[in-house]
C-alpha cells in the first residue's frame, strides 16, 4: 500500500512541471513540434511492433485481453485508469481499470457466455444483471516485480460496475474507480450505476465488497483528486457540459461515511463559461475566486446534477478527464476538448486556507487556467496525468490518431516518451512504480499493459 508521504513526493511534483507549462503559453513560445534536444532522443518502432519507444529503452507487454488470470476469471478488455502502491517485499501493485458495459461479452471476465459468473461469492458483484447480463466493468489487480519485470499474478479485484474509466489514488493508500455510465441503463441491471467505488491494492487475490460512494454523487465521473489537509475530493464529469464537483466527506478518510456534494461556481458571476470554445471568457494565468454550490440529490436519478448545477450558477467544463494534487494542495484537471481549438485545458485549483468550512467564504479558493496549449504537434486532448520520479509532467493522449505519452519539463518543453503505431489506441492509466524504475500505462484497444525500462536518469535537458 503506498504511504501518505510517497503520496505526498509525488503529487509535488506536479506543480514545477506545471509552472513550465503556465510559462510557455504566457509568453507564447510554442515550436511547431515538441522541442528538440529534450527527452530521451528520436523514438524507434521496436521488434514487437506495437510502440515506438527511445533508443536504449525496452518494454514488456502483459495482461492481455482474454488471457485465463490465475483466479479463474478472463483479463477483461478495455484496460482504462491505473495506479501503482508499493506492495510487499518490493512488489508493485497495480489497480486497473476495465471501460465495459454488458454487451461486451467477448471481452467480459466470465466467457463469451458468462459461464463463469457463477464463480463470483454471493456478495461480491455489485449488478449481476439478473444472472443474464452482469455488469462487466470493474478492475483488475497486477502483482508486478520491478526487479525481474515479470508478471508475478493477476486476478478480478471488483466485479459488477459499469464503465470504470479513470479514478484516484487517495492519501491512505487506496483507489477510487469511477463509473463513467451511459444516459441508459444497462440491459437487465438490477442496480443505478453512475457511482465511485473504492478498492485497497492487495497481493493476495480476492474481491472487493462492491459499495457504491452514493453521497459523492451519480453522474458520468471520470477522475476524483483529494485534498489530504481538509480531506476534501474533486470529481471530473466526463461531458462537454460537465461540472466540477466537491465533495466534503463527513469523515475525512472514510468515503463511505457519506457528506456533502457540491459544484463550483465563479465568485465573478459575468464569468459563465470556462471553455473557451467560441468567445473565450478564461485567460490563462489569472486565478478567479471560486464558490461552492450545494446540491441537494446527489443520488440524481434522472441524471441531472449538472443541469441543476448550472441552473444554481456553477460553470461548465469541456470534459473533465485527469486530475492530480499537489503537495501544496493545488489540484489540477485535464479538460480534454476545451479551449479554441478543442485540443484540451489544464486547470489549477487552490483552496482555501478554510476549505469545506464555513470560513470559506473569507478567502475563497481559486481557479486558474493554467495551460492551453492549442497545438496538435504539442499535445492532443489530454486525459489521464501522472508525474515522474524526475519532476516531469506525464500525459496520456485519447483521441482517434496516433496517440502518445507526451513529457513535459518544468520549464514548459515538451518530448515524446512513447507512440503508439496504429491509430485509435488510447492510452491510459499513465503512472511510475514507487522504486521509479519502471513505467506502466493501458494500450486500451486491444487491451493490454506495458512496462517500459530504459535509462530514465539520461533525460536530455536541452
Amino acid at each position: 500500500m503506498i504511504s501518505r508521504r510517497s503520496f505526498i513526493r509525488n503529487t509535488m511534483l506536479t506543480t514545477a512541471g506545471f509552472a513550465g507549462l503556465r510559462t510557455l503559453v504566457n509568453h507564447g513560445l510554442f515550436a511547431a513540434a515538441p522541442t528538440s534536444g529534450v527527452g530521451f532522443g528520436p523514438l524507434q518502432v521496436d521488434v514487437q511492433g506495437l510502440l515506438k519507444v527511445p533508443a536504449g529503452f525496452s518494454y514488456q507487454v502483459f495482461s492481455r485481453t482474454g488471457e485465463l488470470m490465475p483466479d479463474g476469471f478472463y483479463v477483461p478488455g478495455a484496460h482504462d485508469g491505473m495506479a501503482a502502491f508499493a506492495g510487499p517485499d518490493g512488489l508493485t501493485l497495480l489497480v486497473r481499470n476495465h471501460e465495459l458495459e454488458s454487451e461486451h461479452l467477448t471481452r467480459g471476465p466470465y466467457g463469451r457466455d458468462n459461464a463463469l459468473l457463477g464463480k463470483v461469492p454471493p456478495g461480491k458483484i455489485y449488478d449481476r444483471g439478473n444472472g443474464i447480463r452482469p455488469n462487466l466493468g470493474g478492475t483488475t489487480t497486477l502483482v508486478f516485480d520491478t526487479r525481474t519485470q515479470e508478471l508475478r499474478n493477476h486476478y478480478l479485484s471488483l466485479a459488477g460496475t459499469v464503465r470504470n474509466c479513470a479514478g484516484g489514488p487517495t492519501p491512505w493508500g487506496t483507489w477510487v474507480t469511477c463509473e463513467e455510465m451511459n444516459a441508459q441503463p444497462e440491459d437487465h441491471a438490477e442496480m443505478p450505476h453512475g457511482f465511485n467505488f473504492e478498492v485497497c491494492p492487495s497481493a493476495e487475490p480476492g474481491l472487493v465488497t462492491p459499495i457504491p460512494l452514493k453521497a459523492m454523487g451519480r453522474f458520468r465521473h471520470e477522475a476524483i483528486a483529494v485534498d489530504a489537509r481538509s480531506g476534501a475530493v474533486y470529481e471530473t464529469e466526463d461531458l462537454a457540459d460537465g461540472l466540477l464537483y466537491r465533495f466534503l466527506p463527513k469523515e475525512p478518510g472514510n468515503l463511505a461515511a457519506g457528506g456533502k456534494l457540491q459544484a463550483l461556481g465563479l465568485v465573478d458571476t459575468s464569468i459563465t463559461d470556462t471553455r473557451n470554445l467560441t468567445a473565450p471568457q478564461f485567460a490563462v494565468g489569472q486565478p478567479l475566486a471560486v464558490r461552492w454550490i450545494d446540491l441537494d440529490e446527489p443520488e440524481s436519478p434522472r441524471d441531472d446534477l449538472r443541469f441543476r448545477g448550472a441552473a444554481a450558477g456553477a460553470v461548465p467544463f469541456a470534459r473533465g478527464e485527469g486530475a492530480w494534487t499537489a503537495e501544496d494542495g493545488s489540484v489540477y484537471f485535464a479538460m480534454t476538448i476545451g479551449g479554441p481549438k478543442g485540443l484540451g485545458q489544464i486547470f489549477r485549483y487552490v483552496p482555501s486556507p478554510f476549505e469545506g468550512t464555513a470560513r470559506e467564504g473569507e478567502q475563497p479558493g481559486r481557479l486558474e487556467l493554467f495551460a492551453e496549449p492549442n497545438n496538435a504537434e504539442l499535445l492532443r486532448n489530454c486525459d489521464n496525468l501522472s508525474i515522474a520520479p524526475w519532476g516531469d509532467l506525464l500525459i496520456c493522449e485519447d483521441h482517434a490518431e496516433i496517440c502518445r505519452i507526451i513529457g513535459v519539463t518544468p520549464r514548459g518543453e515538451f518530448y515524446v516518451i512513447a507512440e503508439n503505431t496504429e491509430p485509435k489506441h488510447e492510452l491510459a492509466g499513465v503512472c511510475f512504480s514507487p522504486d521509479g524504475t519502471t513505467l506502466f500505462f493501458n494500450v486500451q484497444n486491444p487491451g493490454y499493459t506495458v512496462a517500459i525500462t530504459g535509462p530514465w536518469e539520461k533525460r536530455l535537458h536541452g
